[in-house]
């Protein structure tokens, strides 16, 4: 029995002293490995905040450059009848749009689609307007239509993307 004693006095703080630094080393491992993490996490914020922003700035222009206004300014030319300025409205609004597809990995779903409803509507917004005039119409008399119908409108569909864009960003931004 004694001996049973003697052993208990000597193994008992043994184990007591590899118990607290299994606790203490394996602590240490967890803080060390959570840094890292935490390291690793500001790294990643510090590289893909940048691309970020770059998106949200490459979308704005997009939609800058397919509001209606914009898109007349850059695309009519003098002799084009209505057909021809239609036509390359829309394919201007079209080729911005796929230029900017890749911007969507960077934004939220939400602020996606707010971009493919403004691309949508003034593309709605110009098929429409072109309908209403008759074939023989020149691209001067789509222009002038087209401007009428988007001061017309309430808010302008790629104001809109645009403020919500923005508003956005400060939230993410904080």
């Amino acid at each position: 029995m004694e001996t049973v004693y003697e052993l208990l006095k000597i193994s008992l703080p043994a184990v007591l002293v590899m118990l607290t630094a299994w606790a203490v080393i394996r602590n240490m491992l967890q803080n060390d490995q959570e840094k890292r993490r935490q390291e690793l996490l500001l790294q990643t914020v510090k590289t893909v905040t940048p691309v970020k922003l770059q998106a949200y700035e490459r979308v704005v222009l997009f939609l800058e450059r397919i509001s209606p206004e914009s898109l007349i300014m850059r695309t009519a030319k003098q002799d084009m009848t209505s057909q021809q300025l239609h036509s390359a409205l829309v394919s201007s609004v079209r080729s911005e749009y796929e230029h900017n597809l890749s911007q969507q990995i960077y934004m939220s779903n939400e602020a996606w689609e707010m971009v493919k409803n403004a691309r949508g509507t003034v593309v709605r917004l110009i098929n429409a307007v072109a309908t209403q005039l008759p074939p023989a119409a020149t691209g001067e008399e789509l222009s002038r239509l087209l401007l009428e119908e988007v001061m017309e409108m309430e808010t302008e569909p790629c104001r809109v993307a645009i403020n919500y864009l923005k508003s956005e960003l400060a939230r993410i931004m904080g």
